[in-house]
């Protein structure tokens, strides 16, 4: 069930684990069990845990892409977000806006 007005977000176990190993990665252990306290219990955020053929999909996706330097969770957020519909990325990472992703927020 979602938060009434939030916005739904959905993300996956690797971008979780990715948010939570760069803040503990720099010394900011609190900030990192928060930040995945937060995410784990928030009724707006699904979390989508990446199954066999989600990530053999994704490392498809990669081998397809020799041109760009996608890291295979890109690649499984880029196949998740085609699958749902989603079109919109919470991301600061140009990879999105390459695969046709609006991205947000939008820096001038």
């Amino acid at each position: 069930m979602r938060a009434r007005g939030l916005p739904r977000l959905v993300t996956t176990t690797y971008v979780f684990d990715e948010v939570v190993t760069y803040l503990n990665s720099r010394g900011l252990h609190a900030s990192a069990v928060k930040t995945g306290k937060r995410l784990l219990g928030s009724p707006s955020v699904e979390l989508v845990r990446v199954d066999e053929g989600l990530f053999r999909a994704a490392f498809d996706l990669l081998e397809r892409r020799p041109d760009k330097r996608y890291s295979l969770t890109d690649c499984v957020s880029f196949l998740l977000m085609r699958e749902r519909s989603i079109s919109v990325a919470l991301a600061f990472d140009r990879h999105f806006g390459q695969e046709g992703f609006v991205m947000e927020p939008q820096l001038g």
